[in-house]
């Protein structure tokens, strides 16, 4: 790959970023930004899908979420940050899109079939949340993304999306719109500190980027680990424990939660010293971020205008292709 390839990936600004987002996609981002052309999202139309009738939760978090992104290493100069509702051709082409796909394809879809499960909306179900993953498709062709950086949740978005650009590019004259694969990190779903579920806003369990050192103090002394390992010596178990699942996503040294790993399962290797190596490495990780934030979430007139730059350039990318689109379908075109 070359510089000139393009990555889209992107956030829904429903309250300020953690480490679940870090891990997911936040820290490849920053190291992406220096090789391909990058635009991050921040997608308040898609946040609205669930908070319609709370708009102000989804104005009120885009600061928030663009003190995060540079806290965490954005540069503005390398990827071009803009708003989803600032791009009226995302909002077209999902439009054009809503006519090619079935409701059953998007009820198929295992990743809104969960989250309508978990958020319990029923019959409740807003229109705009059943088909976000059209919304996310427009997103993603829009830029002509190649490269997708996301969870692994997300990759049923990826498949429908590429079976809508599949789709469209048969129905014009010569392709326009590009196939776009996934790019999962290492650590692509973290659970929550309650180890119950994924790191979620909406389930209570995150540990933001900003947050105090007690708070992560805090955290990580509730952290769950092996019920069963009720003595130091007795042998522990690894899998299903957070505490071991936050060592292998963020200690730098391998080696080193390799060995504490083995020390646990045979016994001799207490919690609280596990739970103290994280805790350091936390206290580290997020220490920096949470200063830097401090200060760029006191400039909320600088973060916007670096949102309205961003959105500017992106709003000439987003609408010549929306013009291939529609050209090719005989669409007119003023």
């Amino acid at each position: 790959m070359n510089r000139k390839t393009t990555i889209l990936t992107g956030d829904r600004p429903t309250g300020p970023l953690h480490l679940g987002h870090y891990v997911g996609s936040l820290r490849q981002r920053v190291a992406l930004q220096h090789d391909y052309q990058q635009f991050v999202l921040v997608a308040d139309l898609q946040g609205l899908t669930d908070n319609g009738s709370n708009p102000q939760k989804i104005r009120d978090n885009i600061p928030e979420v663009l003190a995060d992104y540079l806290a965490a290493g954005i540069d503005p100069t390398l990827t071009t940050l803009c708003l989803q509702s600032a791009l009226p051709a995302l909002a077209e082409l999902t439009a054009l899109y809503m006519n090619i796909v079935t409701v059953a394809r998007v009820e198929r879809n295992p990743t809104v079939k969960n989250e309508i499960a978990q958020k319990g909306f029923a019959r409740s179900l807003p229109v705009g949340f059943l088909v976000y993953p059209i919304s996310q498709a427009a997103d993603i062709t829009a830029f002509k993304a190649e490269v997708v950086p996301v969870g692994d949740d997300q990759l049923p978005m990826i498949e429908q999306t590429n079976e809508i650009v599949h789709k469209m590019n048969s129905l014009l004259p010569a392709p326009v719109l590009r196939h776009c694969k996934a790019m999962l990190s290492d650590t692509s779903r973290l659970p929550g500190i309650d180890g119950s579920a994924k790191m979620s806003k909406s389930l209570g369990n995150t540990l933001l980027l900003s947050a105090s050192e007690e708070t992560i103090h805090r955290a990580v002394s509730a952290m769950f680990t092996d019920p069963d390992h009720l003595k130091v010596n007795d042998p522990g178990k690894i899998d299903g424990n957070v505490v071991f699942t936050y060592l292998d996503a963020f200690h730098a040294d391998k080696t080193k939660v390799a060995e504490m790993k083995a020390h646990y399962q045979r016994g001799g290797l207490g919690d609280r010293t596990c739970k103290n190596e994280l805790e350091v490495c936390l206290q580290e990780l997020i220490a920096p971020m949470r200063e830097r934030r401090a200060t760029y979430i006191q400039d909320k007139g600088m973060l916007m205008a670096m949102l309205k730059k961003g959105s500017e350039r992106a709003h000439d990318v987003t609408r010549q292709t929306l013009r291939e689109v529609k050209l090719g379908l005989g669409v007119p075109v003023f």
